[in-house]
């Protein structure tokens, strides 16, 4: 049975991975027959958010620790991954690691990415394997690979216009669908970029799966 690496970065949509995404994400790859294993950077996230009032929190959280919740302890640091021991790489969306794996929210068009998180997106591409993302996590590729076809929803959202200043081109799609770069093996999908139900979050973690599989 082949194994993919997903990458997360901390529990909560406001300030980590979102719970609906990584769940049906990984829930869509058992579907498929495809084993996975969790990684995360060791590292202390952006900021804690408390999700019910929205509020900033003074406190620290590490990403690896908090994502551990999500998947029931079964996670590693990310500086422990290999491109050679997975069949391809996944990244669910949410807020949060668009401030934790790297800085979109904060810095827009200077963002940086963390470097555990660059390396293994480009030892994975260097290998011709294929990656998949979800929500905003696509503008982490853009932001890292080149001349890359992607989907952040619809055309006119901030996102998918920055990401053509990156070098990337945007298709627009609408719940359930999926943006397949077939020359580059890049697979996404725009979950909570657009207004969605759990069941529309459900139907892209299959469908981007189900899309990716095909590629490995």
């Amino acid at each position: 049975m082949k194994k993919i690496a997903v990458i997360l970065g901390g529990c909560g949509t406001k300030d980590g991975s979102e719970i609906n995404e990584t769940v049906t994400l990984l829930l869509a790859l058992d579907q498929h027959g495809l084993k996975y294993q969790c990684f995360a950077p060791d590292r202390n996230q952006y900021q804690v958010i408390n999700h019910v009032t929205g509020e900033v929190v003074n406190e620290e959280r590490n990403m690896m620790v908090e994502a551990a919740r999500i998947v029931r302890g079964e996670i590693l640091p990310l500086t422990e991954f290999n491109a050679d021991d997975f069949a391809g790489l996944a990244i669910p969306g949410g807020a949060g690691i668009a401030n934790n794996l790297f800085t979109y929210f904060t810095d827009g068009m200077d963002m940086t990415v963390l470097p555990e998180v660059r390396d293994a997106i480009v030892a994975v591409h260097k290998q011709n394997k294929p990656i998949a993302a979800m929500c905003i996590a696509p503008v982490l590729l853009a932001n890292v690979l080149d001349d890359i076809t992607i989907t952040l929803g619809s055309d006119d959202c901030g996102p998918a216009k920055d990401i053509l200043e990156m070098g990337a081109h945007h298709q627009a799609t609408t719940n359930g669908e999926v943006t397949a770069d077939l020359k580059n093996k890049i697979f996404t999908t725009p979950c909570f970029m657009l207004e969605s139900t759990l069941k529309d979050i459900y139907d892209d973690a299959y469908n981007l799966v189900e899309a990716f599989a095909k590629a490995i």
